[in-house]
């Protein structure tokens, strides 16, 4: 009797494990791993807005750090890529223009 009992208690602990995993650690990183989709997809042009709030247009995009644009006298400001919170607007890019934009940077 005392071993059935000992076996429900570790397969209660058990179940309430899979329970908890499923209820949060699941979700928190499918949501992780979404942001961090989004914040790798940023592309010079896009308008962001960062964990602050402050909305920008990105005119730099670096390893970890990302240039952004603020205000009306176009002052750039380096920010780490974690401190994007969301993407506005993505920039529309023809082929073209970035066939420019690349000669420029060159």
């Amino acid at each position: 009797m005392p071993q059935n009992q000992m076996v429900m208690g570790i397969g209660i602990w058990i179940l309430i494990f899979v329970i908890f995993y499923f209820i949060l650690i699941r979700p928190q990183k499918q949501k992780e791993k979404k942001l961090n989709e989004m914040r790798n997809s940023i592309d010079k042009g896009d308008t962001v807005v960062t964990v602050g709030g402050i909305i920008a247009k990105v005119t730099r995009v670096e390893e970890d750090r990302i240039i952004l644009e603020l205000g009306p006298n176009r002052t750039k400001v380096p920010f780490e890529k974690w401190a994007i919170g969301r993407v506005i607007e993505k920039a529309a890019k023809d082929e073209e223009a970035v066939e420019v934009e690349e000669k420029l940077e060159q």
